[in-house]
């Protein structure tokens, strides 16, 4: 079972209101059950919503309370992301989910690449909070840049 980022889906959850469709991942969810998340959403935020990133830090740095999430505002939202990561762990737990495909670049779902906290579109090496939490508990993380169509339904991913 995996938990993944739900606008890969399809799901209008980004933080713009779109989607980022990924078909190599709709193609998987043809041939198993997919969990989808939105981290986000599950913090209480709403859609659309205000940028967000993490200033100082990635998502571990947040769960250590060493970095904060702030939005395009110049507003403190780290309580709903790290409520929102919680959550998505609860999920993963109820599911026995064993990996996470999560959203390059998000500050929630991101897996190896999140957006540096300047607002100004560059990448940093890191990953999101709930990525970093659903590591913690041994969940595999999967970027969608790295995520790659099993070969064959003998091989799943």
């Amino acid at each position: 079972m995996k938990l993944v980022s739900a606008c890969l889906l399809g799901i209008r959850c980004s933080w713009t209101g779109d989607s980022h469709t990924n078909s190599k991942v709709m193609k998987l969810a043809q041939r198993e059950l997919l969990i989808p998340v939105c981290p986000e959403q599950l913090g209480g935020l709403p859609t659309p919503r205000e940028r967000h990133e993490i200033q100082g830090g990635d998502g571990n740095d947040v769960l250590d309370n060493k970095s904060r999430v702030i939005n395009s505002k110049g507003v403190d939202m780290t309580t709903q992301f790290v409520r929102g990561a919680g959550e998505t762990l609860n999920i993963a737990r109820l599911y026995g989910a064993s990996a996470f495909i999560g959203r390059s670049g998000s500050p929630s779902c991101g897996c190896g690449k999140i957006y540096d906290g300047s607002f100004s579109g560059r990448l940093k090496s890191g990953d999101g909070i709930a990525a970093a939490l659903l590591q913690r508990n041994g969940i595999r993380l999967i970027s969608e840049e790295h995520f790659s169509e099993p070969r064959s339904a003998r091989y799943p991913l």
